[in-house]
């Protein structure tokens, strides 16, 4: 450990000890532990984006082992709409805040300002970078118990009705075997610096208009429209 890294470890030890307690899981190699923490707003040249990498890929594999295992009368079908459903940036900042993992991140004061803790982006990069680090530190059954303990304290239930849905999709199958039509998402307005951009997003189903809806991204705005829109024909069907 480089004397530089020495130094912000024990300066963050306490805090540090207290994210190691609450996945029950100490480094023994405590450069990792940083180097999984720290933003590249913190540190260009020393950030977490290459744990973030190879967390990615663990956190695949144990997902889609667990819902393999939890679901064993499930389809192929039913088994990789679930998957995805937990392996993307809401799931993964999901898990990031049960946590607590963004007040323990190296960010610049910059992100800091611009609520960079609590960026689901940021938070789920975190999160990654953080199983990756255990990976590497012992063994994929560490990586495993950590991933399986923050699934169960976020999803009570393992089934599509609880966990973050990919609406697009949903809708676009729902549309289809109704009417044999897609939905159309349309940008109406964006306001806002470059940096905290606001989209507003119209859905329209055959030429009615369903919803509009604002989101800190295009796709982000078409799922909340496609949200709207879903549950609206769910209930007239």
């Amino acid at each position: 450990m480089k004397s530089s890294d020495y130094d912000l470890y024990e300066c963050s030890k306490e805090s540090l000890e207290k994210l190691q307690d609450s996945i029950k899981y100490h480094f023994k190699n405590k450069m990792l532990l940083l180097e999984s923490l720290t933003h590249k707003s913190y540190n260009k040249n020393n950030n977490n984006e290459r744990l973030e990498f190879l967390g990615d890929a663990v956190l695949d594999l144990l997902i889609g082992e667990y819902v393999f295992k939890k679901l064993p009368k499930s389809s192929e079908g039913d088994l990789t709409k679930l998957r995805a459903s937990m392996v993307n940036e809401a799931s993964f900042a999901k898990l990031a805040k049960a946590i607590k993992l963004g007040d323990y991140l190296f960010i610049s004061n910059a992100e800091i300002k611009n609520k960079g803790r609590d960026k689901p982006s940021i938070l789920s990069n975190a999160l990654e970078a953080l199983i990756g680090a255990v990976y590497l530190d012992s063994n994929i059954n560490n990586a495993k118990k950590i991933s399986y303990m923050l699934i169960e304290r976020v999803y009570k239930k393992l089934d599509p009705e609880t966990l973050f849905k990919d609406y697009k999709t949903l809708l676009q199958e729902l549309t289809q075997s109704i009417c044999g039509l897609i939905p159309e998402y349309e940008l109406i307005d964006s306001s806002g610096p470059d940096h905290n951009k606001i989209f507003k997003m119209r859905i329209t189903i055959n030429g009615m208009e369903y919803a509009t809806k604002n989101g800190k991204s295009k796709k982000e705005a078409e799922q909340a429209c496609a949200k709207v829109a879903y549950e609206k024909l769910k209930k007239g069907i």
